[in-house]
């Protein structure tokens, strides 16, 4: 069976890429290979069309190639809250929290990544029209196998933005690089409190699968769940897979960024956490109708999430 994330050298969707990468979907009895399909709206069209069978993603996009959640599902939480961070030019005067600071500045941001930020900027009172807030896509980003936050540290870096909306891996090399600093971190605090519960990273499939198939979604939930506590127990295997494929100064972070979302690493989707997400897709325009909890959220899976 085939995954797909849209960004590889990431902290994000980490938990996904292990389970290929440690064995733990092979010790479900699940054959199971990860690719890169960038942005996530394409992710979530292979998913729609067939081409691949589960996609580690943002939950809220989904929606982008399932309109009403008609015809996929959410299966098991990666990490909980929303992810991303922003990230400006480390010669602004910006103080960490501040969301007006992106008033007048180029953002670079992933499509379906870019609302999440649209949608806190609303919340905190900015209108990105209003206040001349240029949200688009990261140049280069668009390459074939590409790392979205770490090129959009390259773009800062080259005076092409002035600040990126993108996963903690790409803060990461430009804080370390001098370039960047991290301005808004939700998970952490930052920005709206509503913000939090926009969309989380999520592994997602299709209900024809889980019709056709639903022990090997089931072996997926298991392998997820068994992933993530074992990085609890050790991040510093988080190391062994940088080191297969993310580049020396990535691989050599990777495990301090897993250690740092530890906290994060609940599977569980609760009705509270859909229903948040759900107001925000409609809210800021995606095709979100009010389903019940249990049209979207696979529950049939939900012991899995304590008992794998």
């Amino acid at each position: 069976m085939r995954l797909a994330v849209p960004d590889l050298i990431s902290n994000s969707y980490f938990p996904a890429i292990a389970v290929c990468e440690l064995g733990f979907a092979e010790a479900q009895g699940l054959s199971l290979s990860h690719e890169l399909i960038f942005p996530v709206t394409r992710t979530m069209e292979a998913l729609r069309d067939g081409e691949i069978d589960f996609v580690a993603g943002s939950a809220h996009s989904t929606l982008t190639a399932f309109p009403n959640w008609k015809g996929a599902k959410v299966v098991v939480a990666l990490a909980q809250g929303m992810y991303w961070m922003l990230v400006l030019r480390a010669d602004l005067d910006v103080q960490r929290g501040d969301v007006s600071a992106v008033k007048g500045l180029r953002i670079g941001a992933a499509p379906g990544v870019d609302l999440g930020l649209r949608g806190l900027l609303l919340e905190a009172g900015i209108d990105p029209e209003r206040d001349n807030v240029e949200i688009g896509p990261v140049p280069g980003a668009t390459e074939q196998g590409v790392s979205f936050g770490v090129t959009a540290a390259k773009a800062l870096e080259a005076g092409k933005l002035d600040g990126f909306w993108a996963n903690g891996m790409g803060a990461e090399v430009a804080v370390r690089n001098g370039i960047g600093k991290v301005v808004l971190d939700v998970r952490r605090g930052d920005g709206p409190k509503a913000a939090w519960s926009y969309t989380f990273p999520a592994l997602v499939t299709t209900d024809a699968l889980i019709e056709r198939d639903p022990e090997a979604v089931a072996s997926a939930v298991r392998a997820i769940v068994n992933t993530q506590r074992a990085l609890k127990d050790d991040p510093g295997l988080a190391t062994t897979v940088g080191e297969r494929l993310f580049p020396a100064q990535e691989a050599g972070l990777i495990a301090g960024l897993i250690e740092r979302d530890l906290p994060f690493y609940d599977p569980a989707v609760s009705p509270e956490v859909f229903n948040a997400m759900n107001q925000f897709a409609a809210g800021i325009g995606l095709p979100a109708k009010q389903c019940p909890y249990g049209q979207v959220v696979a529950t049939q899976f939900s012991d899995l999430w304590l008992n794998s």
